[in-house]
Parts: structure tokens; C-alpha cells; sequence
């Protein structure tokens, strides 16, 4: 089983993908809670280069509600992480699959959720 949601974008810049998934996560009931800029963390703490690479955390909050209140310690899994990554033929985006991520927690209503949450991402990385 895949653990991500994947598509490579060969028809825009690295900035323009960052643009359409946002919207694209804002338009499938996503926000975005975090940000990782991992190319400018590595050059920071470590002085290594390396191409563009960003972490956002999006979150659901009507699934999130949902699914904490079917699991407390589910928040521990949360947001969930979307990946733009530069790579050769154009720019990467990869969501985390919640079904895979929730196969650890036995409770099936998580499940379902995760299910749902896993068919909003889908859509949103597939619309970018």
C-alpha cells in the first residue's frame, strides 16, 4: 500500500505549484496550519543546498473535529502533510494517504473518516 497521494506538475514553476495546491487544499475544505521551507531549513542548520523542497500541514477542521472526537490521541497524526518537491520532469506534490497513516489505530469509524479525508486530498492534489 502507497502511504501518499501523488502528481507531478511539469507545466509550472515551483512558486505557481505552491499557488495551485493552496488554493486547490482551500477549495477541498483544506487550511494551511504549518509550514516547512526544508530547502532554506538545511542550508540554515546544516549549510547543505538542495532543491526546493516545502511541507505544508493542512487541516479539515470539520474531519478533524470529527476524528478526535472518535480517537483523542489522533491529533498526534495531525495535519495532515502535503510535499512539494522539485524533482527531474517538473514539481512533485505528494499527500499523505490518512487510510494508510490510521491502519495502526483500530477503530473503524476512524477508518471511515480517514477514508473521507483521503478522497478531499485526492481531489485537491489532482485539481492543483
Amino acid at each position: 500500500m502507497s502511504y501518499t497521494i501523488n502528481r507531478t506538475i511539469s507545466d509550472a514553476s515551483f512558486e505557481a505549484v505552491d499557488e495551485r495546491v493552496r488554493k486547490s487544499l482551500a477549495d477541498n475544505g483544506f487550511g494551511v496550519l504549518t509550514e516547512i521551507d526544508v530547502k532554506a531549513t538545511m542550508k540554515k542548520k546544516l549549510d547543505v543546498e538542495m532543491t526546493p523542497y516545502l511541507i505544508l500541514g493542512a487541516c479539515n477542521p470539520k474531519m478533524a473535529h470529527q476524528a478526535i472526537g472518535l480517537e483523542p490521541r489522533v491529533g498526534a497524526m495531525l495535519p495532515c502533510n502535503v510535499i512539494l518537491r522539485e524533482v527531474d520532469g517538473g514539481v512533485e506534490v505528494s499527500a499523505i494517504d490518512p487510510v494508510a497513516s490510521m491502519t495502526a489505530i483500530d477503530n473503524a469509524e476512524l477508518k471511515t473518516v480517514a477514508g473521507q479525508v483521503r478522497d478531499l486530498l485526492s481531489k485537491a492534489v489532482e485539481a492543483a
